[in-house]
């Protein structure tokens, strides 16, 4: 990519005996005769039969049958089949051994907060009840194994309580962005053939209520396959329901018998389609089951954040982005207790998310680097109004981190001392690729290795390995997370990932790996600037500009130029108390070409209100170019601000 791009730095964080001493890793390692990360790492890459069957019984995964083979690669990498003739239903796990455990019924399975300030508190026993009454009111109404049934809804605990007893039942979930509009979801519940929605009223945002049943409504009345929307009163706001079709909550679950027969399903079989958006075309429907997603996210969430069944896990998502199944699955999965907050986290002041963690006692606090870069403007009192003795892991995932924001976390909040886990994979991948861990020193904005039991590299154009430079981020065998491909597109799924080199996963993300083997993900590929020979990741530019005090966020684009080939346009959020100025701008494009180098110069700073973005923070870069060159934007249903597109204007002297 860029020859001045350097990588993170230092080292920052190495990890103390208590941390490689109580973590999962250390353990996992001593009861298989591993003396070190890097021999564990290739020995679960190399027999990844062996790995796998080492987690599974590591996280104590239980089967009503149990498997003959863990895994099965006659139909050749690109479709494996796991678990063979296993069968589990993952609630089985995730519920109802703990819920029979009197050591563990009575502890918290869930904490909630609402924006407004109401609580509440689920035990693995209450769980365990009001999953079984769901479950019971879905059965009255007549669905059952494999019928899909989406989920539109807040973050409230009726959300993961839906969740499960979808898989109870042993149907298909489908969760959907709350801030989609009824397009997007009509869209994704037709593609699935979805029979039910779940969805509520409305829901509270920076203390207005935000009207939900409507575009439930509309979306519905474009699907005629589905029969039932199940509603929750929660902001209550009027909302009008149509008799036979809509049934409150209230009225259909809660009066159901508190115990109920989770269904006897494979370990394969489908348990949740998540959508994902594409440059171009319809969402990807990228299929998941009991033993696949769940599994990963649990090993994810135990060897990489070390969860434990005492600690307290919050994940600022939506259950519409895959860290929130993933939160709900992994969490439960290890018997620890997963916090979910409805609500705007810098809402009523910008102290809200660590008056949360200081309120809850959270141990684990999973942010997006988007998120902290709104915060740092607003200095450190926020911060230390606040007790967070309680945090032990900070996480990260949804975009690049740029170093500046990066040290703020780790040194004004985490007191240069509490690791921030990061952590990239995707959808399609139940989880990470690359992540940190407790035992694993860090460097600013680096994730420390691969997952375990993930073959990463980084391959040149040829295919070949290299390091100290970047490349593509590939995977080099399968992992049980992977999806199962998507959803009545099987050559989409191949196209997408397995055509650039025979029997290699292509993930699309530029990556590097540095001296001391720290990992970088550098951004998309396909959102790579070439200008005069020389390509350029937008991070490396987005990470400059960020660094002036005056500019909170950035996004790079790419743009045609007659003499370059291709033009540096860059969008940029201003910190509170500054103001968009010609000067300022000129400052800006100087700043660039002083750190990147002059044919890097900027050809032009475009001062916005706000960047386009999803659910999960990440800056929706394709979108900002095609609505700068005047060109379609193509699916915009997973923005959560569609309204700032209004702003990028399609550019002069293009």
């Amino acid at each position: 990519m860029n020859d001045n791009f350097t990588f993170g730095g230092e080292i920052v964080w190495r990890p103390t005996d208590e941390y490689v001493e109580r973590s999962h890793l250390t353990r996992f390692m001593q009861l298989h005769g591993i003396g070190s990360y890097e021999e564990l790492q290739a020995r679960s890459t190399a027999d990844v039969a062996w790995f796998t069957d080492a987690v599974l019984k590591y996280l104590d995964i239980r089967f009503r049958t149990p498997y003959s083979q863990v895994v099965d690669l006659s139909d050749g990498i690109e479709w494996p089949r796991w678990c063979v003739d296993g069968r589990m239903n993952i609630v089985d796990n995730c519920v109802d051994k703990w819920a029979a455990d009197p050591a563990a019924r009575d502890r918290p399975a869930l904490v909630w907060e609402g924006e407004e300030g109401a609580t509440r508190t689920l035990t693995y026993g209450e769980l365990a009840t009001e999953v079984n009454r769901c479950a019971n009111g879905l059965r009255s109404l007549g669905l059952g194994a494999g019928d899909a049934v989406g989920l539109f809804m807040p973050m409230t605990p009726e959300i993961a309580v839906a969740l499960l007893a979808i898989a109870k039942i042993g149907g298909v979930i489908l969760p959907l962005f709350s801030g989609y509009g009824a397009g997007a979801v009509a869209m994704r519940l037709a593609d699935a053939g979805a029979k039910a929605l779940f969805t509520a009223d409305g829901f509270f945002r920076r203390g207005a209520i935000v009207p939900l049943k409507p575009t439930a409504d509309e979306a519905a009345a474009q699907v005629p396959s589905v029969a039932h929307l199940i509603v929750l009163k929660r902001a209550g706001n009027d909302v009008a329901m149509q008799p036979g079709r809509d049934h409150w909550w209230h009225e259909l679950v809660t009066r159901q018998p508190a115990e109920a027969e989770t269904a006897d399903t494979a370990a394969e079989d489908r348990l949740m389609i998540i959508y994902t958006s594409g440059t171009t075309g319809r969402p990807k429907g990228a299929v998941h089951t009991h033993c696949g997603f769940p599994v990963k996210a649990a090993q994810d969430m135990a060897f990489g954040t070390d969860v434990h069944q005492s600690d307290t896990i919050y994940w600022i998502t939506d259950m519409g982005w895959m860290m929130g199944p993933w939160l709900v699955f992994g969490a439960t999965l290890l018997g620890a207790t997963c916090f979910i907050y409805d609500g705007a986290p810098d809402y009523p002041d910008v102290d809200r998310l660590w008056a949360l963690a200081e309120h809850h006692r959270l141990t684990h606090l999973g942010v997006s680097p988007t998120l902290i870069r709104v915060l740092v403007p607003h200095g450190d009192d926020p911060v230390k109004r606040h007790d967070l003795s309680a945090v032990r892991f900070f996480a990260s995932t949804g975009e690049p981190w740029n170093p500046d924001p990066w040290l703020w976390l780790f040194s004004v909040v985490g007191e240069g001392r509490r690791p921030i886990i990061n952590y990239s994979g995707g959808t399609e991948i139940s989880g990470g690729i690359v992540m940190g861990n407790p035992i694993l020193p860090l460097k600013p904005a680096a994730f420390a290795a691969p997952c375990p039991g993930m073959a990463a590299d980084v391959v040149d154009s040829d295919g070949r390995s290299v390091r100290g430079q970047v490349g593509e981020l590939v995977i080099r065998a399968p992992w049980i997370g992977m999806t199962r491909g998507f959803w009545r597109d099987r050559q989409r799924y191949i196209d997408t990932y397995w055509s650039r080199w025979p029997g290699v996963w292509a993930h699309g993300d530029w990556a590097a790996v540095d001296e001391d083997g720290m990992w970088y993900i550098l951004g998309r590929s396909d959102d790579t600037i070439k200008i005069a020979g020389k390509r350029l990741g937008p991070a490396e530019v987005e990470s400059v500009l960020v660094a002036h005090p005056a500019v909170s966020e950035a996004a790079a684009i790419g743009v045609p130029d007659a003499l370059k080939g291709s033009a540096l346009v860059c969008f940029c959020v201003l910190a509170p108390g500054f103001e968009p100025s010609d000067a300022l701008a000129n400052e800006l494009r100087e700043r660039v070409a002083d750190e990147l180098g002059k044919p890097l110069r900027p050809k032009k700073i475009v001062f916005v209100s706000d960047l386009p973005k999803t659910r999960n923070a990440k800056v929706m870069r394709r979108v900002i170019r095609s609505a700068w060159l005047g060109e379609d934007p193509g699916d915009t249903s997973s923005l959560v601000n569609p309204g700032v597109i209004q702003e990028i204007r399609p550019g002069k002297d293009r």
